[in-house]
């Protein structure tokens, strides 16, 4: 055989092993060529989303941030529009000072009618004390003019002085219960004024909270990802002005086949591989597992139909090493997540966990 023969047979011979090595590094990463002991399933990278929006509708004034900046929990973000809450607060504020006067007044009331009640009290007491000596003295006469010791007339006159200290008393405690009711109703206005100083107390600290909610804050720490608002423009109740991912929040979901899925137990080691950064191996592990199954009938008669059973698993990553690498974690990727089903079985080298140096 000639040089030339000898070179063609092992360019040839390379051809084929570069073709076979292709063809079995393509059989591992594919699901048909997955390993013994191996379920794979293709899915993105998401990430927890919080849209962040008015509580009452208003006007933005000023939005602190931009897209792809990071934030931090409690950090202000967008700041509406309070000149109409801070006009009401103030109000309520006035309202309430004149609820405390009326207070006041109240128990000026109170103590005014307590002072009355004493000197009501006292005049009773002086009138019982009067009618007793009345009393007696006519006890003395009627025993004297049994004994002609005393006139009838001087009997008749102390039995009428008597009556009118009786009419007196009975006058002298009307008093005193007046003013123990006047003292009841004073009373009762001082409570309805209190019960109206707590209720325009109450409507002040709800205006500043409206105020202190005016400011949007960031809920999680993470990354915005749209400015769904622009300052200037009137929201209403409930409008978006943010959209947020918490990237301590970051999985990839996917699909697996039933008989693969019923052998994935939570907290099952997953390695994701991402279609654009196929060098790095990502660790993660099972975080949920569906109850029930997507892309088919939700009857299946047949065991045919029971073979394309799909049920969505999401691998968790977790958040110690997310924030490590908090610049590089992107929502939508694509990739494939592996799962190892036994775990006897050693994960591949190509599989072995390589992450990005942290920045």
């Amino acid at each position: 055989m000639g040089a030339r023969a000898v070179k063609k047979v092992v360019l040839l011979l390379v051809l084929v092993g570069g073709l076979a090595g292709g063809w079995y590094a393509w059989q591992r990463r594919s699901p048909s060529g997955t390993p013994e002991g191996f379920v794979t399933g293709n899915g993105r990278i998401e990430a927890t989303e919080i849209n962040v929006s008015t509580k009452l509708a208003g006007r933005v004034e000023e939005m602190f941030v931009d897209e792809g900046d990071f934030v931090a929990a409690g950090q202000p973000l967008v700041r509406m529009q309070t000149d109409v809450l801070e006009a009401q607060r103030d109000e309520a504020e006035a309202m309430l000072q004149e609820a405390r006067q009326a207070v006041a007044t109240a128990r000026a009331q109170v103590a005014m009618r307590e002072s009355d009640l004493a000197a009501a009290q006292a005049t009773a007491a002086q009138r019982e004390s009067e009618l007793n000596y009345s009393r007696r003295r006519l006890a003395r006469l009627e025993r004297a003019a049994e004994e002609n010791a005393a006139s009838v007339e001087e009997v008749d006159e102390q039995r009428t002085s008597t009556l009118v200290a009786e009419a007196t008393l009975t006058a002298a405690r009307a008093q005193v219960a007046a003013a123990e009711a006047a003292i009841e109703a004073a009373r009762a206005l001082t409570s309805s004024a209190e019960s109206t100083v707590a209720a325009r107390g109450a409507t002040v600290q709800r205006i500043e909270a409206d105020i202190k909610d005016s400011v949007l804050t960031s809920p999680r720490d993470g990354r915005v990802q749209y400015r769904i608002a622009q300052p200037g423009e009137v929201l209403a109740a409930g409008g978006r002005a943010l959209n947020v991912i918490d990237l301590s929040d970051v999985y990839m979901t996917f699909f697996l086949p039933e008989r693969a899925a019923g052998r994935v137990a939570m907290g099952t080691e997953v390695r994701l591989v991402l279609d654009a950064a196929p060098d790095y191996v990502i660790p993660a592990r099972v975080s949920y597992i569906a109850s029930t199954a997507q892309f088919t009938p939700k009857t299946v008669e047949t065991a045919e139909e029971r073979q394309k059973l799909m049920f969505r698993v999401r691998a968790q990553i977790a958040p110690e090493l997310l924030k490590q690498h908090l610049r590089q974690v992107k929502t939508g990727l694509p990739g494939v997540g592996w799962i190892r089903l036994d775990p006897g079985v050693s994960w591949p080298a190509e599989l072995t966990v390589r992450a990005p140096e942290p920045p």
